[in-house]
């Protein structure tokens, strides 16, 4: 039985990331600040409590078991991060990333190493061409600078480790994902329709323009898939994850007034000149700390996530009229 190693693993990613693990038969090994109870007592899962910047837990953990895999998702949005990403949280982010990834390389039975990106990493095209894996890379916001830290890190790390041929020891794989969202956390749905100067709920039009989101159980289904069938070095390399399709304001606002209490939605015009509404909201420092802001300039654009390249390995079959 091969064993997993999860940090952030009792966050939301992480403990469905953890529980699809165990229905697959590995050992689980989850790693948070703080325990949680979705996982709590299920066979061959056990819980370590530890920061994500406390090097000498990690040291333990890595001599004391025998590590085949491991799943990088501490220090990520909806997992162990609120909404707005600080720089002290940048700092620890930096600190983590430093120690796991010399401890993984170094791990002679380790096999494979996912990391938690976010598609936020890239420039936001000028042109509804969909957002390739090797597109340019312009973080905005200070989870996107986190995460792209995160993962020159990863690199240059990578690079020191290498056979005696020159190749890569280890199966490495960063997973960029979308905004996520279960039936049960609906936080990144409803920022895409939420005045941040007022809270007020609104649509402009007939709310048809979409956002790039992904169901949980999308990113998990991928995840899983990788550890158990990515099989060799070709697979080594940039996921984006995210749902097929674009989720509009039209399905947000269904979805939440069928699941859930959705109060007045307020009905705006774009009056010809998409300037006029933005002018609606007020520019405030945490429009690029907040990575669920509203940005207003994407509505014009609605680009998707290129995912052929992680649909190879699964098919992704959640969306927000399915997801559970």
């Amino acid at each position: 039985m091969e064993t997993v190693l999860v940090t952030g693993g009792c966050g939301l990613i992480a403990q469905h990331i953890c529980s699809g693990l165990l229905k697959k038969g590995y050992s689980v090994i989850a790693v948070d600040k703080e325990p949680g109870i979705y996982n709590e007592g299920k066979l061959n899962y056990s819980f370590i409590q530890a920061a994500p910047d406390d090097k000498n837990a990690y040291a333990d953990i890595f001599e004391n078991n025998k590590i085949n895999i491991v799943i990088h998702a501490a220090c990520t949005v909806d997992n162990d991060f609120g909404p707005i990403v600080t720089d002290a949280e940048i700092e620890t982010s930096k600190r983590c990333d430093k120690f796991i990834y010399r401890y993984a390389m170094m791990c002679e039975s380790l096999k494979k190493f996912i990391l938690l990106s976010t598609d936020q990493v890239y420039e936001f095209p000028k042109t509804r061409e969909p957002i390739r894996e090797d597109g340019e890379l312009k973080p905005r916001t200070n989870y996107a600078a986190l995460k792209f830290a995160s993962e020159k890190a990863f690199f240059s790390e990578m690079s020191h480790h290498k056979d005696e041929e020159g190749e890569y020891k280890v199966m490495c794989c960063i997973a960029r994902f979308s905004p996520v969202y279960t039936k049960t956390f609906t936080d990144n749905l409803i920022a895409k329709i939420t005045d941040p100067k007022d809270g007020a709920k609104f649509v402009y039009g007939k709310g048809q323009y979409g956002f790039q989101l992904c169901c949980v159980h999308n990113l998990v289904d991928f995840i899983l898939c990788f550890v158990k069938n990515a099989d060799n070095m070709t697979y080594a390399g940039v996921y984006n994850v995210s749902d097929k399709l674009l989720t509009t304001a039209a399905d947000i606002i269904t979805f939440m007034r069928e699941n859930y209490t959705l109060g007045a939605v307020v009905q705006r015009s774009p009056g010809g000149a998409m300037s006029k509404l933005k002018g609606l909201f007020s520019a405030n420092k945490d429009e690029k700390t907040n990575y669920r802001y509203l940005d207003l300039t994407k509505l014009e654009n609605n680009n998707m996530l290129d995912n052929t390249k992680a649909a190879k390995l699964t098919t992704f079959r959640w969306d927000i009229h399915n997801t559970k």
